[in-house]
């Protein structure tokens, strides 16, 4: 039998927090648009951070996000278009540039970049 577990999602771009039912075996943020909850979300496969949040309490699953460094998993984001539930939990919105940056951040700005990471003066 599929356990449900009660997500709640604290979305600080609408000030808004609203509770849904997921099963473990479905993405967060498919059940919720299918009970009228709308997180922001932009590619639903886990490549980029628009749905990213921070898992406030509880435990989730989310082996295929792409988008987030598992530094950045151990630090308690994941991507609601490609997390299960493990637990009743509570997650918070977060603001897409401001995880970018945390994803990223420190390869760009600070000069020049090939393959994605920074190289010395030539």
């Amino acid at each position: 039998m599929t356990k449900t577990y009660r997500v709640t999602i604290n979305n600080r771009q609408k000030n808004t927090v609203e509770t849904v039912e997921v099963p473990e075996d479905r993405y967060i943020l498919n059940t919720a648009e299918n009970q009228d909850v709308k997180p922001p979300f932009a590619c639903r496969n886990g490549a980029c951070t628009t749905c990213a949040v921070r898992v406030l309490k509880g435990d989730l699953y989310q082996p295929e996000a792409m988008g987030l460094s598992p530094e950045l998993q151990s630090q308690g984001y994941a991507l609601l278009c490609v997390s299960y539930p493990r637990s009743d939990l509570v997650v918070e919105t977060q603001d897409e540039d401001e995880v970018y940056e945390l994803q990223f951040g420190r390869y760009f700005g600070k000069g020049k970049v090939r393959f994605g990471f920074p190289i010395e003066d030539e």
